[in-house]
């Protein structure tokens, strides 16, 4: 009876599963605490927001690695992603490597449904790996200002299982890595996104996700995405090579570990002839357990145009952790 009751269960949570947070690549702008939609420039543009690829340098080409966990308590969750992406002023071309892991608590179930044995809560253990390839085309429309989009080949795999035991966050993101493969779907998608610069003012938006493909069936959704966002470039009103960026996302998304709608701040600046590049940055999250969360990170140039980057994320109330580390090539 316990069996056929917990794979009940697993498949009504599996059923509204749906995670992906934007806050996922790019080193300048997770170290920007994800302010970045107006400030894309580099070839992660093809992430944020694809139109930015025409206010960036002639090439660019990125290749980084991320992790961020939140696992001191259930409902927990491990994001990887690694990426490699390379641009010119009007198209870009990338791929994007994503892992993301999520445990779910159960609640109890009645005892008056079944016997007192099967009171217990379950936890589902869910993985979902995709291989996302992307091809960009950038078309400005009037001076200063740019649309862009990305059309999307995503291969998923979604894969899921039930526990009962009492295990620490850390050892059920572990075994969720460890599951077995599953079927792959492939689907399309596509991303867009607006750019208009004037003088030292940025302002931004896109969507990403347009179509919310599906994977496994209807047990993982990539979820629509929205957001705005506005920077400020003092370096083009004579000041020093500082962005100062806020974002805000238009509508509420649902992840594995609760729904988000942000608010992201994030500054950038660049020392020693631009050698050295220092963020920071923060955001709120509007719903779900409205966690707050603190980012830096850094560029060091070992040569002229070749940087190495990587940020730190610190989060308060659900204690997420995260790092990543990359190299930029840009001319």
């Amino acid at each position: 009876m316990r069996p056929i009751l917990f794979s009940v269960l697993l498949m009504t949570c599996a059923t509204t599963a749906s995670a992906q947070i934007v806050e996922s690549v790019g080193n300048r702008a997770l170290g920007m605490g994800g302010a970045f939609v107006a400030v894309a420039s580099d070839s992660t543009a093809t992430w944020w927001n694809p139109a930015g690829l025409a206010t960036g340098p002639f090439a660019d080409v990125s290749l980084g690695r991320g992790v961020t966990d939140i696992k001191e308590s259930l409902p927990a969750r491990r994001d990887r992603v690694s990426w490699f992406a390379a641009t010119a002023p009007a198209i870009g071309f990338s791929y994007y490597r994503l892992r993301i892991t999520d445990i779910q608590g159960f609640r109890p179930i009645g005892a008056g449904a079944v016997g007192r044995e099967d009171t217990r809560a379950g936890v589902s253990v869910r993985s979902f790996s995709a291989s996302q390839l992307g091809l960009t085309v950038v078309q400005s429309i009037l001076p200063g200002i740019h649309a862009g989009a990305t059309l999307k080949y995503v291969r998923g795999t979604m894969r899921a299982a039930m526990d009962d035991e009492t295990r620490s966050p850390e050892s059920l993101l572990e075994r969720g890595e460890e599951l077995d493969s599953g079927d792959a779907d492939n689907r399309f998608d596509l991303d867009a996104g607006v750019i208009a610069v004037a003088g030292p003012v940025r302002l931004g938006a896109a969507m990403r996700n347009i179509s919310q493909p599906h994977f496994g069936g209807d047990t993982f959704t990539l979820p629509r995405q929205a957001r705005v966002g506005a920077a400020i470039d003092a370096e083009k009103a004579g000041g020093p090579p500082l962005v100062l960026a806020v974002d805000a996302d238009v509508r509420t998304y649902a992840t594995g570990s609760g729904d988000r709608r942000v608010i992201a701040v994030g500054a950038e600046q660049y020392v020693w002839a631009r050698r050295i590049g220092i963020r920071g940055g923060a955001r709120w999250n509007r719903a779900g357990d409205r966690e707050r969360t603190a980012t830096a990170g850094a560029s060091v140039a070992a040569r002229s145009g070749l940087y190495v980057e990587g940020y730190i994320v610190r989060g308060g109330s659900i204690a997420e952790r995260g790092w990543g580390l990359g190299t930029r090539v840009t001319f």
